[in-house]
């Protein structure tokens, strides 16, 4: 609605002091025209909003206006205390986020209280996988400081070859990707990304923390998740698959994803076309499930697939098991 536009356009101002138009668009995901539309509506309305052109400009507020419209909806009420726990305890805020959640309760009228409490006790955020083991991440709290106080931190990283390598970094941000936390940093003027369980050591030095100044944590992650995710390796294979065994493969085969699905054939098979990382593991992908996938497509992996389970056979007839 344009009302809570305009009322988050005003609290946007107050926070940020100056916005220009093309971040306040694409923060409420409105077009540059609305932008313009609703300062033309504060202004009609006696809110003091004023635009500064060129460099380090944009929209802000005269006389330091400030405004107390700061009522929650139902569903914003019900956003702020849906909260992954486990991370705020990683961050060592666990006992701090209890105590903001009652005092904001406490500071809410009588008729939304109920409507906090009632979805705290409905929905709950729990960001741990079934089967991951739990990762030690001793050195978060020294990396949080680092953030906080905009210091350069000494880290002795594993590498994913086993070599330990030290780094002296200046720390930009901390993201939890699922229950896995890493540290966004800058290394002779270039982002990368640590894995903070892989940190053995961490030291906080006395020099400042050189931050690039136009730099946007969400931003870098999504750049650097869509870059991670189009550089994995590929490797294309199409099955012919028993019905009852595709509901399995959507399941259970964590790092394949079905490309293309055909509707069954007259025998009750069903051909897909799967991307795999590797060939080794298309190779274990298939022989877990015996005879109930025939590799159709490529003849490398068809030959590989019948070579494997030839020596299979072969071992277990050394051994002197018989298959009756």
């Amino acid at each position: 609605m344009r009302a809570d536009r305009l009322l988050s356009i005003l609290l946007l101002l107050q926070v940020h002091q100056r916005m220009t138009t093309r971040a306040l668009s694409k923060r409420l995901e409105v077009s540059e025209r609305t932008i313009h539309r609703d300062m033309e509506a504060l202004s009609a309305a006696g809110i003091p909003v004023a635009a500064e052109r060129g460099t380090g400009g944009g929209w802000f507020l005269l006389e330091e206006y400030r405004t107390n419209l700061t009522g929650l909806s139902e569903a914003e009420i019900q956003a702020l205390f849906v909260k992954p726990s486990r991370l705020l305890a990683d961050l060592g805020l666990g006992k701090a986020s209890e105590a903001a959640f009652i005092k904001l309760l406490a500071a809410l009228p009588s008729m939304h209280r109920r409507d906090a409490e009632y979805i705290r006790q409905r929905i709950h955020v729990d960001m741990s996988g079934w089967r991951r083991s739990e990762e030690a991440i001793p050195f978060l709290p020294v990396l949080q400081e680092a953030i906080w106080q905009e210091r350069q931190v000494c880290i002795t990283y594993r590498r994913g070859d086993g070599a330990a390598v030290e780094r002296l970094v200046d720390p930009l941000g901390l993201v939890a990707k699922g229950s896995v936390w890493y540290l966004v940093a800058s290394v002779e003027g270039s982002s990368r990304t640590y894995r903070v369980s892989r940190i053995q050591d961490a030291r906080l030095t006395d020099q400042p923390c050189v931050r690039p100044p136009a730099f946007d944590l969400a931003a870098y992650w999504e750049q650097a998740t869509a870059d991670f995710v189009a550089n994995l390796p590929s490797y294309p294979a199409t099955l012919r698959v028993a019905s009852a065994m595709v509901q399995w493969i959507h399941s259970m085969w964590r790092y394949a994803r079905i490309v293309h699905q055909e509707p069954p054939d007259e025998e009750g098979w069903i051909k897909l076309d799967v991307q795999f990382e590797v060939e080794q593991e298309a190779c274990q992908y298939v022989l877990s499930f015996g005879p109930q996938i025939e590799v159709l497509e490529p003849q490398q992996l068809r030959e590989k697939v019948i070579h494997l389970a030839r020596s299979v056979v072969e071992f277990y007839t050394r051994t002197n098991i018989s298959f009756d």
